[in-house]
């Protein structure tokens, strides 16, 4: 085992960013209301969006370039665009995995105080981590804590078939002509398995291992280690899918809006159907799930601003990384102040931006993967051309239907 995860690098911290709320909350909901139909929802969208996660650690391992180079190169307009994709959406997408982190650990440990609070003082210690430690602290952390995580959800998974009893409580047919089902699919879609920015932060990532290792890994190592962390979330995601369907089914009806009370119940309902030994690994499983997300995309999204900007003014000889990661940490911690009640309408809302954005970003490195002689296979540009039209047409959709229909 130790010898596996020597050959694993960012691969682990990709997995650390997806494996959040899109699989703890969106997936759990979707096993609750829908049934194991969902399973098939989420492979669909990880295969779809399958080629435009690839490119990021495909590219810095071919070009020993990150995607945001590439951008640069298209000219002002492409990084223009990545700086509205990116800004518009980072305080929120911040805010809602550290709100679902510093809820599972209220729930957990019965916490009285504020969640602005908790979450505070949670992006202050993942704050003080990546400021001291930096990278090489990440790198180690994610290594244990994504272990710690599939080993915990593959024992409740197990669990969960061993005391299955029969969930006889009927599932909700999923319709298109439902706005509300039609609305969680963007929810669920939107962040499955994680949003597309992941594949500009996985070609940084690649660089900066680079830094430690002497050299960038070469093409065959990159895939090997990005396919471990894709295709390993895209398990655990089916395997919240089906945690929900076997325990929650029936017994829950929709995502609470407090935090807690989501966290709590869901926990509750984990323990009270495989007994109270599973607690330990129940609660280990969804803080360590979130809490890798809130650490690694308060690294990400400071990373990628910082050469984003160093790109743009390359006069500027200093990296703005330090008070870009205080600037994140401060607007999360504001937007939780002042949009904290409703947790459900905030994840909601965050998935549905990053469903809506994501078109433009695909097309963005669509356009850097053409570039490159024999990057894709045929299949995967095929794939590629029905990802970006299904993203295109889907977001098209569901504009008419919420604003002009």
């Amino acid at each position: 085992m130790k010898l596996f995860l020597s050959r694993l690098g960012p691969g682990l911290l990709y997995a650390g960013a997806a494996v959040g709320v899109s699989h703890l909350v969106q997936s759990t909901r979707a096993g609750t209301n829908y049934g194991m139909l969902m399973v098939l929802v989420v492979i669909a969208a990880n295969i779809i969006k399958y080629p435009f996660f690839k490119a990021g650690p495909l590219f810095a391992a071919t070009h020993k370039k990150s995607l945001l180079e590439a951008f640069h190169a298209h000219g002002n307009w492409a990084m223009a665009l990545f700086y509205v994709l990116t800004i518009s959406g980072m305080f929120t997408v911040q805010a809602v995995v550290t709100l679902l982190t510093a809820s599972v650990f209220s729930s957990i440990f019965d916490i009285s105080f504020p969640l602005w609070a908790v979450s505070g003082g949670l992006l202050l210690i993942c704050s003080a981590i990546l400021l001291i430690g930096k990278f090489k602290v990440l790198d180690s952390i994610m290594k244990t804590v994504i272990l710690l995580l599939t080993v915990t959800t593959v024992i409740t998974l197990i669990a969960a078939f061993v005391f299955d009893e029969g969930n006889d409580s009927p599932v909700e047919y999923f319709s298109l002509a439902s706005n509300a089902d039609l609305f969680f699919l963007i929810a669920l879609i939107g962040w499955m398995p994680a949003p597309l920015d992941i594949s500009l932060w996985h070609s940084e990532w690649t660089l900066e291992a680079a830094k430690s290792a002497g050299h960038v890994m070469g093409v065959k190592k990159a895939m090997f280690d990005f396919n471990v962390g894709y295709w390993g979330t895209t398990f655990l995601a089916c395997a919240f899918v089906v945690l929900g369907s076997l325990i929650l089914r029936g017994s829950v009806t929709q995502l609470p809006a407090s935090g807690v009370a989501f966290s709590g119940q869901l926990i509750n309902m984990y323990v009270s159907t495989l007994g109270s030994w599973s607690f330990l690994f129940v609660a280990l499983a969804a803080f360590t799930t979130m809490f890798s997300t809130t650490l690694t995309v308060l690294d990400a999204y400071p990373r990628v601003l910082s050469k984003a900007l160093n790109l743009s003014f390359p006069s500027q000889k200093s990296s703005p990384y330090n008070y870009l990661l205080i600037t994140v940490a401060v607007g999360a911690l504001f937007v939780l102040v002042f949009q904290l009640e409703n947790m459900k309408q905030l994840v909601d809302f965050a998935t549905s931006v990053s469903f809506l954005t994501a078109p433009f970003l695909a097309s963005l490195i669509y356009a850097v993967a053409r570039k490159s002689k024999d990057f894709f296979s045929p299949l995967e540009h095929g794939l590629a051309w029905f990802g970006l039209a299904f993203l295109y047409a889907f977001s098209s959709y569901f504009i008419w239907l919420k604003w002009l229909a």
